[in-house]
């Protein structure tokens, strides 16, 4: 069966990969970022009809419902399954806190993917579609590193929502996990000098960067029916960091 799934920040980096592997998988992807990028276009143009795109800004919290699931995710339209990706990253030490720029962050990363995650789920339930939710989180929640509390700090939110999600709709069908990212060569961690991300890497097991590849299959095994009994848990794809 075909499934319809909702993914954030698809323009480019690891929600373009989440999106290529949807679609290798037979499904179709309803992307969702605040740029059409030539990228996603292309993956327009190679499957037709299947890559749909509605440009939404993740900073408004209060447009999800009419902006968001309103035109671009009618009912009319069965959702199978809500990837939360998109995120932004203020980095800095927490003596030098800003609150105007964490409360930025927590919109974008928490209180958007909460507002989102609460429609996808009544449209689940709408079109009664034993769905799934994936939010993408990250190694910093379970690893020290310093500069990122903050924004460990709206992943490790993502978290324990997500788990209290699971518990909350599993008997209606409806699963929710977390997939723990290691740090992956994308433009979030671009910012940082070459002995920075070495250093990272030679934190982990295979002494690498987590492949975007094997992130985006992971997801898509939670989204599809091999994942049907995994629900309320974080699945680590880190590249064995310790």
């Amino acid at each position: 069966m075909s499934k319809n799934i909702l993914v954030t920040g698809v323009s480019q980096g690891l929600g373009l990969a989440i999106a290529e592997s949807i679609l290798a998988a037979g499904w179709n992807v309803y992307g969702v970022s605040r740029r059409h990028s030539p990228e996603y276009a292309a993956l327009q143009e190679k499957f037709p009809g299947r890559v749909h795109f509605h440009a939404f800004d993740l900073a408004g919290v209060d447009a999800v419902k009419e902006d968001l699931f309103g035109k671009f995710l009618p009912f009319s339209t069965p959702l199978h399954g809500y990837v939360n990706n998109a995120a932004m990253a203020y980095d800095d030490i927490v003596t030098n806190l800003d609150a105007g720029r964490l409360r930025a962050m927590y919109d974008v990363n928490v209180f958007t993917p909460m507002m989102a995650t609460k429609y996808a789920i009544r449209h689940m339930l709408f079109n009664r579609v034993a769905g799934s939710i994936v939010h993408i989180s990250s190694i910093s929640v379970h690893t020290g590193y310093k500069g990122l509390a903050m924004y460990a700090s709206t992943k490790g939110a993502l978290e324990a929502f997500s788990k209290n999600t699971a518990r909350e709709w599993g008997e209606r069908g409806v699963r929710s996990n977390c997939l723990v990212a290691g740090f992956m060569e994308t433009a979030m961690s671009g910012k940082l000098t070459e002995e920075q991300r070495q250093r990272i890497y030679n934190r982990t097991a295979l002494k690498q960067a987590t492949k975007l590849g094997s992130v985006a299959d992971t997801v898509v095994f939670l989204l599809g029916d091999g994942a049907a009994s995994v629900t309320g848990q974080n699945i680590f794809v880190d590249s064995g960091t310790i």
